[in-house]
């Protein structure tokens, strides 16, 4: 069956770093876009980055613009998510999906507080 599963998610200050990693199965990966989603509390799901089957096509979010890298390892199975200077906002539960599939992961938390 399809599976996502996320990983990577801490408190960290802000200004801080972290990468988010989502190990896919139970689908041929390369041939499916992905994409990064979040959900802060109170408020809706989100559309944070989404890439290509290759990885030549990659779309942000406004508020993560400049800050936000996603990458996709094709050998691995997975879907990375780079996150550089942390702000309070980008604080939320973030999930994986797969695009065509429609599939969520589990999704791992990121708190940014100092």
């Amino acid at each position: 069956q399809v599976q996502l599963v996320e990983s990577g998610g801490d408190l960290v200050q802000p200004g801080g770093s972290l990468r988010l990693s989502c190990a896919a199965s139970g689908f041929t990966f390369v041939s499916y876009a992905m994409g990064w989603y979040r959900q802060a509390p109170g408020k809706e799901r989100e559309l944070v980055a989404t890439i290509s089957t290759t990885g030549a096509i990659t779309n942000y979010a406004d508020s993560v613009k400049g800050r936000f890298t996603i990458s996709r390892d094709n050998g691995k199975n997975t879907v990375y998510l780079q996150m550089n200077n942390l702000k309070s906002e980008d604080t939320a539960v973030y999930y994986c999906f797969n695009i065509g599939l429609r599939h969520w992961g589990q999704g791992t938390q990121v708190t940014v507080s100092s």
